[in-house]
């Protein structure tokens, strides 16, 4: 049976700093990529499979604007998106669904409250209900729908495997990663996610940051444009006050974090970082990012402290801060 890698195998990312106290410690695997693609530095092995979860994001918006899905600006930000679910976040994702001429009831993901406490607080009072367009994958969903109609695709069963939107992804994601997917799984908003070496992630990311508008191939032009899309518009691809638009808007790095500890970051000269937690927590795993590409000249120290004093890395106790979580090195 495919699967990750093993505790024996992880290296000491994370620590949990309670009154000088080290109460937890987060292990993992990473890898840095210089700006010219080669790697820069391993900690642990990234030929140890993963899955991407949300992560895997920019690759398959990436395969649906490839395959003609007229996606720009907010649109192109939503369908990388881990949205928080506001009602910003929302009528950009029925847009794309109106270009789709379909309806909410077409999204394949689950319903869901809003991510975001204000949006969910106030439809509580107003005695709403989980919806999946609040969903956060739903910006997602309706890209790879809306990738279906544009190519004459049934829309019915769009999250099989075997239906054309998710062949045409498969296949671009293992180009893009230069490797055969190791096994197929079923990610929590209902779509296929496929295992890969964290190099490989690294690699996919890092050619998607490093793309370019003017590229004479196609592909890079329309990796060039979904990144700039996401830097201009960084409330888009999660929410405010959230780690990866935190980072993106004061340091003006690509970010996609993943379910079960996963991070990808490609800071502006190209530097790119690829890690994965192994127990499946993710909130180090920004600051983590972060630290590597600083530690790597992608990042200024000053910036990067500044940033990171946004993310939610405090360790509160009798209401006063007590603590920090913080990396290892």
């Amino acid at each position: 049976m495919p699967q990750t890698f093993a505790a024996a195998d992880a290296v000491e990312l994370a620590v949990v700093d309670r009154s000088g106290f080290i109460e937890s410690r987060h292990a993992g695997i990473a890898v840095v990529l210089r700006a010219d693609g080669t790697i820069a530095e391993k900690l642990g092995d990234p030929s140890s499979l993963v899955l991407p979860r949300s992560s895997l994001k920019p690759l398959q918006a990436l395969a649906c604007l490839s395959a003609g899905a007229p996606l720009e600006g907010d649109r192109l930000g939503l369908a990388t998106a881990s949205h928080s679910g506001t009602d910003r976040h929302v009528a950009v994702v029925r847009e794309i669904l109106a270009a789709a001429e379909l309806s909410e009831d077409a999204l394949g993901c689950p319903a869901a409250w809003p991510g975001d406490t204000a949006t969910r607080d106030e439809l509580v009072r107003e005695l709403g209900r989980p919806q999946r367009v609040r969903m956060n994958c739903s910006g997602k969903h309706a890209t790879m729908l809306l990738t279906s109609v544009v190519n004459g695709w049934d829309p019915e069963g769009y999250l099989s495997p075997a239906h054309p939107v998710q062949q045409l992804i498969r296949d671009t994601i293992e180009r893009l990663i230069g490797e055969k997917a190791a096994a197929v799984a079923v990610d929590g908003c209902g779509a296929p996610v496929y295992a890969m070496t964290l190099f490989g992630l690294a690699r996919a990311i890092h050619r998607i940051g490093n793309s370019s508008t003017t590229s004479p191939f196609a592909l890079h032009r329309s990796a060039g444009a979904l990144v700039e899309a996401v830097r201009a518009a960084p409330w888009t691809i999660d929410g405010p006050g959230r780690p990866d638009t935190i980072v993106i808007e004061r340091l003006g790095v690509f970010a996609k974090g993943g379910a079960e500890g996963v991070m990808v970051m490609v800071a502006p000269d190209g530097t790119t970082v690829a890690l994965k937690m192994l127990d499946g927590s993710g909130r180090a795993a920004a600051a983590v990012a972060l630290r590597l590409l600083e530690r790597h000249g992608a990042l200024a120290s000053a910036d990067v402290a500044d940033a990171m004093s946004k993310l939610p890395l405090t360790v509160t106790g009798g209401g006063q801060d007590v603590g920090a979580i913080r990396p290892a090195f």
